[in-house]
């Protein structure tokens, strides 16, 4: 068994600055996360503003575009450029794009500012993992990828809260408005917070620079935009053919980026089954894709089957982020021969909570479908730090700042094609034809059944995760 200790001495971390340096990094989670989820409480008022009710889809995912492209990027911009200077323009991009937004005078230019914030937003969220894998001890990994699992949950419940608040108080435009000076206080800031040389230094040494994967990443940003239009406007057969094409897109992504070793956005072998990197990332990438059905159909589901309210939809959805957060806080100290048995429950709890939601949700049963969300984010928050731990842990030395940017994009990557894919299936299974009662009914059972293997796909990638070399050592 390992003696590595694994206990946070948060004292001695305070005392040392790397709290405070800490809690820095993780704004940029709390201000991505937060924008994220708000636009769907403004989106009546501003629809109200500026028309273009037909690109209300694009609001979040042209954001989540930007957010997928920037976020493979950074991990690799700090070969080029020191990690404090990626930070400052990240923030002043996502402030930028925030402005765009409160002052857009018409849906496109909104849609523009949602892009350039998606942009800024996606690299401070990869930066923040990269932060911690070159400014703190990896033996504390786990701890500190847990808070920052439990700010991403509360910054998800907590936006359209926050943006419901603003828009009543003042206007939807002051929502964007708060996040432009987020935005511009956090760059600003990196230059009293992020002092040291790892992070005023570029990663690579002195010499010739490896060349930038701009085909890669337009081969990517191509990828997410196919995908992306599969899930705006579902049509059975353009939805999916628009899927299909997104889907071969990201495989010819993640084969122009095996290629170019030294320029790679991700690690190598990123989906090999006998690697804990590749176990991992399949891991990620299967309950990431599997987990959006209840939240993009949920509360249309509840409503329209059994008359549940929109409120008691947003309360069980908000239960699963509060869920997240508090397990990761729980089990961020575990001991190092824990970490097997919490991966693996961690796993099993989301792959019940996808097969529960299949009869949950058409029985009407509030406490069971309640309980199949906690179990479902639940399981992400006990998890997903120590998953991390492991990829970064168990990549090669020169690609671990590239690995640990490369978890929070994967897991974005299957939130679109997981969204586009229960369009798919909803409409596949009824909704094409009109939602009625009985539609409704057989749409709940297929939008989750459809899914279940994919999560034991994904319980099977975290038994191998933890049995492969580089994994957590076990009692």
């Amino acid at each position: 068994m390992s003696t590595e200790k694994t206990q946070v001495d948060w004292r001695a971390l305070w005392a040392s600055g790397d709290l405070a340096r800490f809690v820095f990094i993780s704004l940029g989670i709390l201000l991505h996360a937060t924008n994220e989820t708000m636009v769907a409480t403004v989106m009546p008022a501003m629809v109200g503003e500026l028309s273009g009710v037909e690109l209300v889809g694009w609001s979040l995912a042209i954001y989540e575009i930007g957010a997928i492209v920037a976020g493979a990027a950074a991990g690799r911009l700090v070969t080029y450029v020191p990690l404090r200077t990626n930070m400052v323009v990240a923030a002043l991009l996502y402030a930028t794009g925030a402005v765009v937004c409160a002052l857009a005078p018409s849906m496109p230019v909104f849609l523009t500012g949602r892009l350039i914030e998606g942009l800024g937003g996606g690299a401070l969220v990869s930066l923040a993992f990269v932060s911690v894998e070159r400014l703190f001890p990896r033996n504390i990994w786990p701890q500190l990828f847990g808070v920052m699992s439990a700010v991403w949950g509360v910054a998800a419940f907590s936006g359209p809260m926050l943006g419901a608040v603003i828009a009543q108080l003042l206007s939807w435009r002051w929502a964007f408005g708060i996040f432009f000076f987020g935005g511009g206080g956090m760059a600003l800031a990196c230059f009293a917070v992020l002092r040291g040389p790892a992070a005023t230094r570029r990663q690579a040494a002195t010499g010739t620079l490896p060349p930038f994967p701009f085909v890669a990443l337009a081969t990517l940003a191509a990828s997410v935009v196919l995908i992306a239009l599969a899930g705006v406007r579902i049509e059975l057969l353009r939805s999916s053919v628009l899927l299909v094409l997104g889907l071969a897109g990201l495989g010819l992504f993640f084969a122009l980026d095996a290629r170019k070793p030294l320029s790679r956005l991700f690690p190598s072998r990123p989906f090999d089954w006998h690697t804990p990197v590749g176990s991992g990332m399949i891991m990620v990438a299967a309950f990431s894709i599997a987990t959006c059905s209840f939240t993009v159909y949920g509360p249309l589901l509840l409503t329209s089957l059994h008359g549940i309210s929109l409120l008691t939809s947003g309360y069980i959805i908000a239960a699963e982020s509060i869920a997240w957060s508090i397990l990761s806080i729980a089990v961020a100290n575990a001991p190092v021969h824990r970490e097997k048995t919490i991966i693996v429950t961690g796993a099993a709890m989301i792959a019940a909570g996808v097969a529960g939601f299949a009869y949950a949700v058409p029985s009407g049963s509030i406490p069971l479908i309640l309980f199949c969300a906690l179990l479902q984010g639940g399981g992400f928050g006990m998890a997903w730090p120590f998953v991390t731990r492991v990829i970064v842990a168990a990549a090669k030395p020169a690609e671990s700042t590239v690995a640990s940017s490369a978890v929070p994009t994967m897991q974005r990557i299957g939130y679109a094609v997981g969204a586009a894919s229960s369009g798919i299936i909803a409409n596949a299974a009824g909704f094409a034809e009109g939602l009625s009662g009985d539609t409704a009914r057989h749409v709940a059972s297929w939008l989750f059944i459809a899914f279940v293997p994919l999560t034991l796909i994904g319980v099977s990638a975290a038994v191998r995760l933890i049995r492969r070399p580089g994994a957590p050592a076990v009692a």
